[in-house]
């Protein structure tokens, strides 16, 4: 260990003076000295993580940004900005008192609206709690020439009934799904998810604490709120529900912000979701800070044979992205600046 950190303190020589990078963290998820230096040059890298089963997903990404960690919590908070970034089909924010009607925008795609006429439980290519497959069932007439009316409807009021159900009972109340005869539980997903993803939540363990415990925990200096995506990264459009945490802190001598994304549920793939960033001051004088992300998820079909080409595809695809929205959100909060500076 004396001999790692020796060399990562060699690769660390160009950083500019007075700025501290977060070297504990880089060396606990396994960074190298080039990756580590890569990141202080402003550079974004993405790393797949081996923790977890065959079905579990984990990737840390890192860059450094010179700019107001402010600036990247004020377009956190701004979920209509995601509907200019690649992949995002559509989306929006899940207000205190939203009703159907503010949901207009969210619909299934045809393929999925079809594949709910033939839903079993244990048999469905759109993923559903068992009682909403029968509750379709009851309430769509799908020999309408409006059936795609009728279930879209469905789907947004059941929308709105999850994220009330998730606001009084927790990630516990968000009941199972079954694929092939395999159930997954939602809320022993979570926490073992958060269990495993300790490293960044351990540095903000009131923001862990809360994940876990939510609706009964409390957590100061955060803005919680719900919003729905549909995103569309290479495979099937997929509906995802969320629950957003901001955090504003402070941690081992240095002020802080992060940004936890819970997932509540996904029309495809996902069974259980978690995105956490965390933005730390770099020391430096000047404005400037490292902005870490830990994704992690649960997915289905990586198990097997098969599976473990689609786990193949299924990380790089995820690494790959992060590198992107890294240096896209490293962009959007440098070069304003830098305009501002050249007038």
């Amino acid at each position: 260990m004396r001999h790692y950190l020796i060399i990562l303190a060699i690769g660390l020589s160009s950083v500019p003076v007075g700025r501290t990078p977060p070297k504990a963290i880089f060396s606990a998820l396994g960074l190298t000295p080039e990756e580590t230096a890569a990141v202080d040059a402003g550079r974004p890298v993405a790393k797949v993580l081996a923790w977890g089963g065959a079905s579990e997903v984990y990737v840390f990404g890192a860059v450094h940004v010179d700019g107001s960690r402010e600036t990247y919590l004020r377009g956190a908070r701004d979920v209509r900005r995601l509907r200019a970034t690649p992949g995002y089909l559509a989306v929006g924010e899940l207000a205190d008192e939203a009703t159907v009607a503010d949901l207009d925008a969210l619909e299934f795609e045809p393929d999925d609206l079809q594949a709910l006429k033939s839903c079993r439980d244990g048999a469905c290519d759109v993923q559903l709690p068992t009682t909403s497959i029968q509750a379709f069932h009851d309430a769509v007439d799908f020999s309408r020439a409006d059936a795609a009316a009728q279930a879209n409807a469905m789907a947004r009021s059941m929308v709105l009934r999850l994220v009330r159900t998730y606001r009084d009972g927790g990630h516990h109340a968000l009941g199972e799904y079954r694929d092939k005869r395999n159930p997954a539980r939602v809320g022993e997903q979570f926490e073992t998810m958060i269990e495993r993803a300790s490293v960044l939540p351990d540095v903000l363990p009131e923001l862990r604490q809360y994940l876990l415990h939510y609706p009964d925990a409390r957590l100061t200096n955060a803005d919680d709120f719900f919003y729905w995506e549909k995103v569309d990264f290479g495979l099937k459009p997929t509906v995802r529900v969320n629950h957003a945490v901001i955090y504003r802190g402070r941690a081992d001598g240095r002020d802080f912000g992060a940004v936890a994304i819970k997932q509540l549920y996904a029309t495809h793939y996902f069974h259980t979701a978690l995105d956490v960033s965390v933005c730390v001051d770099d020391g430096a004088a000047g404005p400037g800070f490292y902005l870490l992300t830990l994704k992690g998820s649960q997915q289905e079909g990586l198990t097997g044979v098969k599976g473990s080409i689609l786990r193949k595809v299924v990380t790089d695809k995820t690494r790959r992205s992060l590198e992107t929205a890294l240096a896209s959100i490293k962009r959007s909060i440098e070069q304003p600046l830098a305009a501002n500076v050249s007038r």
